[in-house]
């Protein structure tokens, strides 16, 4: 996949912080029973993958009112009434529902115009950059003039699920090691309204990428509403061996090198993965931006929601080069990259 764009920008994005701070520690005590009976030590949730907390909603908060309410912040901050949104993506891992989309019911909540496109876009951790080239590609065609890309994830019920299954009396060591990946997951939501050039001429520029697949891998990572079993270190090599691939069309096809690259907004899973990443395809993690350590893996979220912080924080300049990196499971891998602009977003 190769996607370069002449005419996008982005126009306004925001992110939510879940309201509750969940530390490691404390998923962790409530494990306890499990962790003395097969004699497993603690502490690897904030001492190796460095996550101390993640936050969450309550288990009642759908998907669609997390991504709703990014979504109804992004127009207000793009000034735009509601009936300017030609598309809706809704790239939530979480749904409502298996049907309807959980997009149908965004645009419900934030009273899009009925000639306004709505659809869920699922692919994993790399849904929510797929779903600004979806809509990326809308408006270079001329399709529409502006597009919202939206995503609310809620871990409550994945989370509290595994940790009753996890005390059960039966619980093998090796069960408990291919769901814990689980507890590093988190809860945002984050929202982005992209638009045509010539409608935000000072606005952050979206210049689209390059991905590649290995869907032989597809099984290294499996999830339900419930549960989910992940081969962690063969998820890892194989997620870290395609982003090398997907690295290498970007330097010969995009013109990029660690050191033309301003900044880094890398998916975010861990201290493990960040730093096995860097050191594999030598990239400078001083210009990368972290959020694991407080807000844990927030799936296809993660990159918004940094890239958001990032921007409120008043790290990038006119003109930066800002990467976007992501692996999803399943497979897919792609690095995508904004030209920042004078008014920022």
């Amino acid at each position: 996949m190769r996607t370069r764009f002449e005419n996008v920008s982005v126009k306004s994005l925001t992110h939510i912080d879940a309201p509750e701070r969940v530390t490691s520690a404390e998923l962790e005590a409530r494990l306890a029973p499990t962790f003395s009976r097969l004699g497993m030590r603690p502490g690897v949730l904030e001492g190796v993958a460095g996550i101390k907390a993640r936050r969450m909603w309550g288990a009642e908060v759908k998907p669609s009112e997390a991504a709703a309410e990014a979504g109804r912040l992004a127009l207000a901050r793009s000034g735009l009434p509601a009936s300017a949104i030609g598309a809706l993506v809704n790239t939530s891992v979480c749904r409502d529902f298996l049907e309807p989309s959980t997009a149908s019911h965004v645009h419900r909540r934030l009273e899009l115009s009925p000639m306004c496109l709505n659809l869920d876009l699922g692919n994993a951790c790399l849904g929510f950059i797929n779903g600004m080239d979806f809509v990326g590609r809308m408006i270079e065609r001329g399709e529409i003039e502006y597009g919202l890309v939206v995503d609310g994830e809620n871990a409550r019920e994945v989370v509290e699920a595994t940790i009753a299954r996890l005390n059960g009396e039966d619980v093998t060591e090796a069960q408990v090691r291919e769901q814990f990946a689980t507890l590093t997951l988190g809860s945002g939501a984050a929202a982005m309204v992209l638009c045509r050039r010539d409608l935000a001429p000072r606005a952050p520029r979206y210049l689209g990428g390059v991905g590649l697949t290995a869907t032989e891998h597809a099984g290294l990572c499996e999830g339900h509403a419930h549960f989910m079993r992940t081969d962690t270190k063969r998820l890892l090599a194989e997620g870290v061996a395609l982003a090398g691939r997907v690295w290498a069309r970007a330097q010969a096809e995009l013109g990029w090198s660690a050191a033309a690259l301003d900044h880094l907004v890398m998916h975010q899973v861990s201290q493990v993965h960040t730093l096995t990443l860097g050191r594999a395809l030598g990239l400078p993690l001083e210009k990368a931006f972290s959020t694991f350590d407080e807000l844990g893996n927030i799936g296809p979220a993660a990159v918004p929601i940094t890239l958001s912080r990032a921007s409120v924080a008043r790290a990038f300049a006119p003109g930066d080069r800002v990467a976007l990196m992501a692996i999803g499971s399943g497979l897919s891998c792609e690095m995508s990259e904004i030209e920042w602009g004078e008014e920022g977003c």
